[in-house]
């Protein structure tokens, strides 16, 4: 175990500087940020072979075409690897600010466009709601953890109205994925990382068009829970 933690963050910081360059490269090459994310997924694919973590993925045919709200359970850090070389499309994570600022990371992914959004009340909130309306509704898929958090325990935490609100007012639908296994990779507070099984279920979508933001809520929470049980 030891060793294995040795090699992962023995490599994964030079690859993260050695992999940068390109996905500078790619952004100044499309400024669309495709190519930052397919160099983000790269990055991920090597970090979960370096881990010994295998992702096992069902139900892909149930995303459709165009833009869409991917919406997922938040069970650990592994999450985020897991989730982006498992679904075939391009979309754009929605992260905490502060993630942004953190140094080659972050510039990463603002280079990708990757989307910013304060968690505090208010205005700054409405706004960070209201850019991502647009970019929604120009043709861009996203991604969000409506927990909001890690959750390692079984069931699902309270979720963030935010994402629904993004569903009500794009008229995208909602895909519900629901995630396993990531719990036990890397436990929160701890750096070690253990080799693991992952599974991802995903739902089929559900549309918001005359549903209330507490109606897409409830709908999504059934879907997410119905998508655990079986996996």
């Amino acid at each position: 175990m030891f060793f294995r933690n040795l090699v992962i963050w023995g490599l994964g910081v030079p690859i993260t500087f050695i992999l940068f360059p390109f996905a500078l490269a790619g952004y100044l090459v499309d400024r669309s940020g495709n190519a930052v994310h397919r160099v983000g997924t790269l990055w991920m694919r090597i970090a979960l072979l370096l881990s010994g973590v295998r992702v096992e993925v069902k139900g892909l045919e149930n995303i459709p075409s165009g833009p869409v709200i991917l919406v997922a359970n938040h069970k650990g850090a592994f999450d985020i690897p897991a989730l982006q070389v498992s679904l075939p499309l391009q979309f754009r994570w929605v992260a905490k600010k502060g993630l942004f600022k953190i140094p080659l990371v972050g510039w990463a992914m603002s280079m990708a466009g990757y989307i910013p959004i304060d968690t505090h009340a208010g205005r700054a909130f409405l706004k960070s709601i209201r850019a991502t309306v647009e970019k929604i509704r120009g043709g861009t898929s996203i991604l969000v953890f409506p927990e909001g958090t890690r959750n390692p325990r079984p069931g699902l935490l309270p979720f963030k109205r935010g994402v629904f609100l993004l569903a009500e007012k794009s008229g995208a639908p909602i895909v519900p994925i629901a995630i396993k296994g990531t719990e036990s990779i890397m436990k929160i507070g701890s750096l070690v990382i253990r080799p693991g099984n992952v599974r991802v279920s995903i739902g089929p979508p559900i549309e918001p068009a005359g549903l209330k933001e507490k109606d897409l809520q409830e709908a999504t929470r059934r879907a997410i829970e119905k998508e655990l049980e079986g996996i």
